[in-house]
Protein backbone atom coordinates (compact mmCIF):
# COMPACT_ATOMS: atom_id res chain seq x y z
CA UNK A 1 0.00 0.00 0.00
CA UNK A 2 0.97 3.53 -0.47
CA UNK A 3 0.86 6.74 1.48
CA UNK A 4 0.64 9.80 0.55
CA UNK A 5 2.32 12.06 2.93
CA UNK A 6 1.72 15.98 2.80
CA UNK A 7 2.55 18.77 5.56
CA UNK A 8 0.46 21.46 5.40
CA UNK A 9 0.27 25.26 7.33
CA UNK A 10 -2.47 27.27 5.98
CA UNK A 11 -2.38 25.68 2.58
CA UNK A 12 -5.84 25.58 1.76
CA UNK A 13 -5.86 27.75 -1.62
CA UNK A 14 -3.18 24.93 -2.84
CA UNK A 15 -5.09 21.70 -1.41
CA UNK A 16 -8.09 22.74 -3.02
CA UNK A 17 -6.17 22.20 -6.33
CA UNK A 18 -3.92 19.19 -5.20
CA UNK A 19 -5.97 16.55 -3.20
CA UNK A 20 -8.26 16.12 -6.20
CA UNK A 21 -5.32 15.70 -8.82
CA UNK A 22 -3.87 13.18 -6.36
CA UNK A 23 -6.61 11.15 -5.94
CA UNK A 24 -7.42 10.93 -9.54
CA UNK A 25 -3.63 10.33 -9.69
CA UNK A 26 -3.82 7.70 -7.16
CA UNK A 27 -7.15 6.41 -6.50
CA UNK A 28 -5.96 3.50 -4.06
CA UNK A 29 -3.13 5.40 -1.99
CA UNK A 30 -3.86 6.80 1.39
CA UNK A 31 -3.61 10.01 1.38
CA UNK A 32 -2.60 12.07 4.47
CA UNK A 33 -2.47 15.56 4.98
CA UNK A 34 -0.26 16.26 8.16
CA UNK A 35 -2.13 19.72 9.58
CA UNK A 36 0.47 21.94 11.22
CA UNK A 37 -1.70 23.60 13.14
CA UNK A 38 -3.63 25.49 10.50
CA UNK A 39 -5.80 28.32 10.77
CA UNK A 40 -7.79 28.08 7.57
CA UNK A 41 -9.97 25.66 5.67
CA UNK A 42 -7.59 22.45 5.36
CA UNK A 43 -9.73 19.96 7.90
CA UNK A 44 -13.05 20.90 5.51
CA UNK A 45 -10.97 20.05 2.56
CA UNK A 46 -9.79 16.71 4.00
CA UNK A 47 -12.70 15.61 4.85
CA UNK A 48 -14.31 16.56 1.64
CA UNK A 49 -11.90 14.94 -0.84
CA UNK A 50 -11.03 12.06 1.38
CA UNK A 51 -8.13 12.34 2.77
CA UNK A 52 -7.23 11.77 6.34
CA UNK A 53 -5.82 14.98 8.38
CA UNK A 54 -2.81 14.30 11.14
CA UNK A 55 -3.51 17.68 13.23
CA UNK A 56 -2.06 19.43 15.70
CA UNK A 57 -3.56 22.59 17.70
CA UNK A 58 -1.02 24.42 17.30
CA UNK A 59 2.19 24.59 14.52
CA UNK A 60 4.99 22.62 15.78
CA UNK A 61 7.42 22.99 12.05
CA UNK A 62 7.55 21.24 9.09
CA UNK A 63 9.63 18.28 10.40
CA UNK A 64 7.26 17.52 13.01
CA UNK A 65 4.26 17.17 10.54
CA UNK A 66 6.35 14.87 8.41
CA UNK A 67 7.15 12.74 11.58
CA UNK A 68 3.41 12.64 12.76
CA UNK A 69 2.58 12.10 8.70
CA UNK A 70 5.38 8.99 8.75
CA UNK A 71 3.70 7.83 12.21
CA UNK A 72 -0.17 8.33 10.96
CA UNK A 73 1.21 6.10 7.35
CA UNK A 74 -0.34 2.20 7.08
CA UNK A 75 1.66 1.71 3.68
CA UNK A 76 4.71 0.30 2.95
CA UNK A 77 6.11 2.63 1.06
CA UNK A 78 5.75 6.48 1.86
CA UNK A 79 5.94 9.18 -0.75
CA UNK A 80 6.34 13.06 0.38
CA UNK A 81 5.20 16.13 -1.60
CA UNK A 82 4.53 20.11 -0.41
CA UNK A 83 0.94 20.86 0.31
CA UNK A 84 1.78 24.33 -1.70
CA UNK A 85 1.12 22.67 -5.57
CA UNK A 86 4.89 23.17 -6.32
CA UNK A 87 5.20 18.83 -7.12
CA UNK A 88 3.26 17.28 -9.94
CA UNK A 89 1.43 14.12 -8.52
CA UNK A 90 2.28 12.72 -12.49
CA UNK A 91 5.69 12.53 -11.39
CA UNK A 92 4.77 10.06 -8.45
CA UNK A 93 4.92 6.69 -10.74
CA UNK A 94 8.57 7.48 -11.51
CA UNK A 95 9.76 7.61 -8.40
CA UNK A 96 7.92 4.39 -7.59
CA UNK A 97 9.55 2.91 -10.57
CA UNK A 98 12.85 3.85 -9.31
CA UNK A 99 12.11 2.47 -5.91
CA UNK A 100 11.63 -0.79 -7.67
CA UNK A 101 14.93 -1.11 -8.83
CA UNK A 102 16.35 -1.93 -5.42
CA UNK A 103 16.93 1.30 -3.74
CA UNK A 104 15.06 2.49 -0.72
CA UNK A 105 14.40 6.09 -1.19
CA UNK A 106 14.22 8.06 -4.13
CA UNK A 107 14.36 12.07 -4.64
CA UNK A 108 12.77 14.35 -7.13
CA UNK A 109 15.42 16.21 -8.07
CA UNK A 110 14.50 19.78 -9.37
CA UNK A 111 16.91 21.72 -12.10
CA UNK A 112 18.57 25.43 -11.64
CA UNK A 113 15.35 27.16 -13.07
CA UNK A 114 12.92 25.40 -10.56
CA UNK A 115 14.51 26.97 -7.83
CA UNK A 116 13.19 29.59 -5.86
CA UNK A 117 15.30 32.57 -6.53
CA UNK A 118 18.94 33.09 -6.77
CA UNK A 119 20.04 32.45 -3.98
CA UNK A 120 18.09 29.82 -3.10
CA UNK A 121 19.73 28.19 -6.03
CA UNK A 122 22.98 29.36 -5.06
CA UNK A 123 22.67 28.08 -1.41
CA UNK A 124 21.29 24.46 -3.02
CA UNK A 125 23.54 23.68 -5.12
CA UNK A 126 26.27 24.64 -2.54
CA UNK A 127 24.65 22.16 -0.07
CA UNK A 128 24.60 19.68 -2.96
CA UNK A 129 28.51 19.78 -3.59
CA UNK A 130 29.40 19.44 -0.01
CA UNK A 131 27.03 16.45 0.35
CA UNK A 132 28.86 14.40 -2.59
CA UNK A 133 32.03 15.52 -1.36
CA UNK A 134 31.07 14.31 2.61
CA UNK A 135 28.82 10.82 1.30
CA UNK A 136 31.17 10.19 -2.12
CA UNK A 137 27.65 9.53 -3.84
CA UNK A 138 26.25 12.08 -6.15
CA UNK A 139 23.44 14.20 -4.48
CA UNK A 140 21.54 15.98 -7.09
CA UNK A 141 18.85 17.82 -4.51
CA UNK A 142 19.76 17.85 -0.79
CA UNK A 143 16.97 19.69 0.41
CA UNK A 144 14.00 18.59 -2.18
CA UNK A 145 10.53 17.97 -0.23
CA UNK A 146 9.67 15.34 -3.17
CA UNK A 147 10.93 11.93 -2.17
CA UNK A 148 9.43 8.19 -2.04
CA UNK A 149 10.95 6.14 0.70
CA UNK A 150 10.50 2.50 1.93
CA UNK A 151 8.50 2.99 5.80
CA UNK A 152 10.38 0.87 7.71
CA UNK A 153 13.65 2.29 6.68
CA UNK A 154 12.14 6.04 6.98
CA UNK A 155 10.80 5.72 10.65
CA UNK A 156 14.27 4.23 11.92
CA UNK A 157 15.38 8.00 11.48
CA UNK A 158 12.35 9.65 12.63
CA UNK A 159 14.44 10.21 16.13
CA UNK A 160 16.76 12.49 14.36
CA UNK A 161 14.73 14.84 12.25
CA UNK A 162 14.18 18.37 13.26
CA UNK A 163 11.05 19.63 14.35
CA UNK A 164 11.89 22.86 11.67
CA UNK A 165 13.11 22.74 8.34
CA UNK A 166 15.82 20.55 6.67
CA UNK A 167 14.35 17.32 7.16
CA UNK A 168 15.08 16.64 3.51
CA UNK A 169 18.76 16.91 4.67
CA UNK A 170 18.50 14.78 8.11
CA UNK A 171 16.94 12.03 6.09
CA UNK A 172 18.89 11.83 2.83
CA UNK A 173 22.47 11.83 4.96
CA UNK A 174 21.14 9.42 7.68
CA UNK A 175 20.17 6.84 4.62
CA UNK A 176 23.58 7.63 3.04
CA UNK A 177 25.12 6.62 6.34
CA UNK A 178 22.86 3.57 6.78
CA UNK A 179 24.23 2.08 3.57
CA UNK A 180 20.59 2.49 1.79
CA UNK A 181 20.98 3.28 -1.38
CA UNK A 182 19.40 6.25 -2.59
CA UNK A 183 18.64 7.80 -6.40
CA UNK A 184 17.16 10.92 -7.78
CA UNK A 185 14.65 11.33 -10.30
CA UNK A 186 14.72 14.72 -12.71
CA UNK A 187 11.60 16.97 -11.35
CA UNK A 188 9.79 19.98 -12.87
CA UNK A 189 8.43 21.98 -9.84
CA UNK A 190 5.94 24.64 -10.55
CA UNK A 191 5.71 27.76 -8.79
CA UNK A 192 4.18 27.59 -5.27
CA UNK A 193 0.41 29.17 -4.45
CA UNK A 194 -0.02 31.59 -1.62
CA UNK A 195 3.31 32.45 0.85
CA UNK A 196 6.49 30.81 1.59
CA UNK A 197 6.94 30.29 5.11
CA UNK A 198 10.57 30.57 4.65
CA UNK A 199 12.23 34.37 5.54
CA UNK A 200 15.57 34.80 4.02
CA UNK A 201 16.76 37.08 7.07
CA UNK A 202 15.21 34.72 9.62
CA UNK A 203 16.76 31.80 8.33
CA UNK A 204 19.63 32.45 6.97
CA UNK A 205 21.37 31.45 10.39
CA UNK A 206 19.29 27.77 9.79
CA UNK A 207 20.57 27.68 6.50
CA UNK A 208 24.31 28.05 7.50
CA UNK A 209 23.40 25.42 10.46
CA UNK A 210 22.81 23.18 7.52
CA UNK A 211 26.27 22.80 6.18
CA UNK A 212 27.69 21.98 10.33
CA UNK A 213 24.63 19.11 10.01
CA UNK A 214 25.55 17.47 6.85
CA UNK A 215 29.17 16.78 8.23
CA UNK A 216 28.16 16.25 11.89
CA UNK A 217 24.98 13.60 10.59
CA UNK A 218 27.41 11.80 8.05
CA UNK A 219 31.48 11.82 8.92
CA UNK A 220 32.01 14.66 11.40
CA UNK A 221 35.93 13.61 11.09
CA UNK A 222 35.85 15.14 7.87
CA UNK A 223 34.74 18.43 9.50
CA UNK A 224 36.85 18.41 12.05
CA UNK A 225 39.83 16.46 10.91
CA UNK A 226 40.93 19.81 8.69
CA UNK A 227 39.31 22.45 11.51
CA UNK A 228 42.36 21.04 13.79
CA UNK A 229 45.25 20.94 11.27
CA UNK A 230 44.27 24.73 9.96
CA UNK A 231 44.62 25.71 13.85
CA UNK A 232 47.72 23.54 14.03
CA UNK A 233 49.32 25.19 11.07
CA UNK A 234 48.54 28.65 11.89
CA UNK A 235 50.04 28.11 15.32
CA UNK A 236 52.86 26.72 13.75
CA UNK A 237 53.17 29.63 11.20
CA UNK A 238 53.19 31.87 14.13
CA UNK A 239 55.39 30.32 15.76
CA UNK A 240 58.01 30.36 12.89
CA UNK A 241 57.37 34.36 12.81
CA UNK A 242 57.75 34.62 16.44
CA UNK A 243 61.10 32.87 16.37
CA UNK A 244 62.58 34.33 13.71
CA UNK A 245 61.75 37.95 14.67
CA UNK A 246 62.05 37.84 18.72
CA UNK A 247 63.62 34.46 19.82
CA UNK A 248 60.85 32.86 21.33
CA UNK A 249 57.95 30.99 21.64
CA UNK A 250 54.71 32.47 21.46
CA UNK A 251 51.73 31.99 24.21
CA UNK A 252 49.17 32.26 21.15
CA UNK A 253 51.18 29.43 18.86
CA UNK A 254 50.50 27.37 22.35
CA UNK A 255 47.02 27.85 22.59
CA UNK A 256 46.34 27.42 18.73
CA UNK A 257 48.10 23.87 19.49
CA UNK A 258 45.91 23.27 22.34
CA UNK A 259 42.68 24.20 20.36
CA UNK A 260 43.88 22.02 17.31
CA UNK A 261 44.32 18.78 20.18
CA UNK A 262 40.56 20.26 21.24
CA UNK A 263 38.90 20.27 18.34
CA UNK A 264 40.44 16.92 16.91
CA UNK A 265 39.40 15.05 20.68
CA UNK A 266 36.10 17.06 19.99
CA UNK A 267 35.63 14.93 16.68
CA UNK A 268 36.65 11.47 17.79
CA UNK A 269 33.96 11.93 20.15
CA UNK A 270 31.57 13.36 18.02
CA UNK A 271 32.40 10.20 15.56
CA UNK A 272 31.54 7.11 18.03
CA UNK A 273 28.28 9.51 19.11
CA UNK A 274 27.45 9.30 15.07
CA UNK A 275 28.02 5.63 15.36
CA UNK A 276 26.03 4.74 18.05
CA UNK A 277 23.09 6.77 16.21
CA UNK A 278 22.76 4.72 13.36
CA UNK A 279 23.66 1.58 15.17
CA UNK A 280 20.96 -0.94 14.71
CA UNK A 281 19.95 -3.64 17.13
CA UNK A 282 19.13 -6.93 15.37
Amino acid sequence: MLSIILPAKNEAAALAELLPRLRAAQPDAEIIVSDDGSTDDTAALCERHGARRAGTPYSMGNGAAIKRGARAATGEVLVFMDADGQHDPSDIPRLLAKLDEGFDMVVGARGWGDQAGVGRGVANTFYNWLASKMTGHPVRDLTSGFRAARADKFREFIHLLPNGFSYPTTSTMAFFRSAYPVAYVPIKAAGRIGTSHIRPLRDGLRFLLIIFKIATLYAPLKLFVPAAIAFFLVGFGWYGYTFVSAHRLSLISVALWSAAVIIFLIGLISEQITSLTYRRDA
